[in-house]
């Protein structure tokens, strides 16, 4: 095959690869036109200068068309792509994001931020980054490494890095895409150059992140003439590797409901569904770890009320989408536009229409927290009860309405053990507040008004950094109480599956031992037949100083330093405000205590477990 050489062409090293990548791909037709496309350029050359002819016309007479604008300084054609990402989004972005810088000729480094290597940062020319925010706007657990390095003294000064950052987040919470801008500002202190502007992306971001493509295709090549890149594409190109069905995010399956039952036994104060749906001719396919989205449906309660306090008519057409699609009134409320959360965004495109000042003047700088203070706890028809009257149709606004996201849940079924299937785990979320009692949009839905028969609207998000370990052998260590169990009732149903032999042991926490002990009998029979090697509960309501699995953890302080020593993989799953947070202690104090450790060097030892993707979290 032939393969051209830097050394007996006038190619550098950068089109030299390119060449040899697409020179043994074409057909003796495409290498006859490649053959008459330059005989035509170099007859264009001579009747006029800087004539360029576009690669999809054919060769025929010359043509003189507009020359394309010179960069004005060379571009360099490197890029390197890091993501930090907690449950896959950036990660699956920056993925697509490289297949186009690809196309476009540039070479392309992806990597997570916890397996970059820190001094080669002053190297690098080109650096996008694209980060999501989690919990208190804190970064994701792949970036925090990388975070922490770019703000030590350590950090070089970066005068010949260009970049540009792409921040996912969430409008809903006070630090909305903190970790994008952070990074944003950091490289700016350290002396780098925007390539393009930073783009904070709420959940609905397909549109945010094809524009930010374009512009930083754009910005690389050194001119303004790229190609438009629609949003679809991008979400094309996003899916793409992740699965083979059809469905995906934008374009959900419809599952049929087979099983929907309460876990919790009678008397207790929580309720706690069990939903198996069929995945039958989907083509939908996934692993212990990946998550379940699913499209709820507002309460309608909630939405009667809604329309009844602005005075609109239920059937009247209003837009469902900003593709142009329009149904009832009542249709759009219920199925595709979020009600039960207020944002600052929101509350600002809300003003103009409200005819009372008040709403202008909460908005005002120095009443920010009195601003969040109002935020919390309310929804769409506190805003209207408090801040009418309202002189708008409602055509007009369902469009300042954030389109209603749908809500992941850990898939708590092996697909192996269950073809077909996927079976998740919702917790139905009540409570009062303001005056009024309050519904979890998707659980509520869930545990009030679907039944078996009936199907939602589903799509499987992979999770790559919620994974089994490789060996089958390696020991694995599960921390989750409450509904942070259900990926680890996947994890045990796939290992049995495949018969591995390594060891596993399950943490686990409730209120009370006899009404709310999810998944019990399966927990039973699995200890029974070897599948389970060790489990510890903590039932925090059955005695009188309440026990919680960071205790129980304490308590096993030996032997669970032996497993980790021995390799052991651990995965916590659940609450990241307090549970997560009280667990990494604990388990940096059990390797302080056993290892004969500083309470430093013990964070670096969980933390150096964290980039060996021992020690992975799934919290929310």
């Amino acid at each position: 095959m032939l393969q051209l050489q830097v050394t007996n062409s006038p190619f550098n090293e950068s089109q030299i690869e390119l060449l040899n990548r697409l020179l043994p791909t074409l057909t003796e037709a495409q290498r006859n036109w490649i053959s008459g496309y330059f005989s035509a350029i170099s007859t264009a050359a001579a009747q006029v200068p800087a004539t360029v002819l576009p690669l999809a016309a054919a060769p025929q007479a010359p043509q003189a068309p507009e020359a394309a604008a010179a960069p004005s300084q060379p571009v360099s054609r490197e890029v390197t792509v890091l993501f930090g990402s907690q449950t896959g989004n950036c990660q699956r972005l920056a993925a697509s994001l490289s297949r186009r810088l690809e196309e476009q000729g540039f070479q392309v480094t992806v990597s997570a931020m916890n397996q970059f290597k820190t001094n080669g940062l002053k190297k690098v020319e080109n650096l996008l980054i694209l980060a999501s925010t989690h919990g208190e706007g804190e970064p994701p657990d792949n970036a925090k490494a990388f975070h922490e390095f770019l703000y030590s003294k350590r950090a070089p000064q970066l005068e010949s890095l260009r970049f540009s950052v792409l921040a996912l987040g969430d409008t809903s919470y006070e630090f909305f895409c903190q970790t994008g801008k952070d990074f944003d500002q950091r490289l700016e202190e350290l002396g780098a150059q925007r390539l393009s502007p930073r783009v904070d992306c709420d959940l609905d971001y397909d549109e945010q992140v094809a524009e930010w493509v374009q512009n930083v295709i754009q910005a690389l090549n050194g001119r303004l003439d790229a190609p438009e890149i629609a949003a679809e594409a991008v979400v094309a190109a996003e899916d793409t590797g992740i699965q083979e069905s059809a469905y995906t995010r934008n374009n959900p399956f419809r599952a049929e409901v087979l099983e929907n039952l309460n876990l919790n036994g009678r008397g207790s104060d929580r309720e706690t569904r069990h939903l198996e749906l069929s995945l039958e001719g989907s083509g939908l396919a996934f692993e212990p770890g990946d998550s379940l989205g699913v499209y709820p449906e507002n309460h309608p309660e909630l939405v009667g009320a809604i329309i009844q306090a602005m005075g609109w008519n239920a059937d009247e057409p209003v837009p469902l989408n900003k593709k142009g699609e329009e149904g009832p009134l009542h249709e759009a409320l219920s199925h595709h536009y979020e009600i039960t959360v207020l944002t600052k965004p929101l509350l600002e495109q809300a003003a103009p229409l409200s005819s009372n000042g008040k709403l202008s003047e909460l908005l005002a700088p120095e009443r920010q927290q009195e601003l969040k203070d109002y935020i919390q706890g309310r929804d769409l028809l506190d805003l209207i009860q408090d801040f009418g009257p309202w002189q708008v149709s409602a055509r007009s606004f369902v469009t300042i309405l954030r389109k209603l996201p749908a809500r992941l849940y850990s898939i708590s079924s092996s697909n192996k053990a269950n073809p077909d299937e996927v079976h998740f785990t919702v917790r139905a979320v009540r409570y009062q507040a303001h005056g009024r009692e309050r519904f979890g949009v998707c659980s509520v839905h869930c545990a009030e008004r679907v039944q078996a028969g009936d199907t939602l609207p589903i799509y499987i998000q992979q999770n790559p950094n919620f994974k089994l370990p490789a060996n089958p052998a390696a020991p694995v260590i599960m921390i989750g109480p409450g509904t942070g169990v259900a990926p680890f009732r996947s994890f045990l149903e796939e290992r049995e599956e495949l018969g591995a032999d390594g060891k596993t042991w399950l943490f686990y926490g409730d209120r009370h031992f006899v009404t709310d002990f999810l998944y019990q009998t399966d927990w039973q029979r699995m200890l029974k037949e070897g599948v389970l090697t060790k489990l510890d509960v903590a039932f925090s309501r059955d005695t009188e100083e309440k026990v919680y699995v960071q205790h129980r953890i304490l308590e096993k302080s030996k032997e669970l330093y032996e497993w980790l020593q021995a390799g052991a993989h651990i995965y916590v799953c659940g609450d990241e405000k307090h549970m997560a947070h009280d667990v990494h202690a604990a388990l940096v104090t059990v390797i302080q205590e056993e290892g004969g450790m500083s309470p430093e060097e013990a964070s670096a030892y969980l933390e150096n477990l964290q980039q060996a993707q021992r020690y992975q979290r799934d919290v929310y």
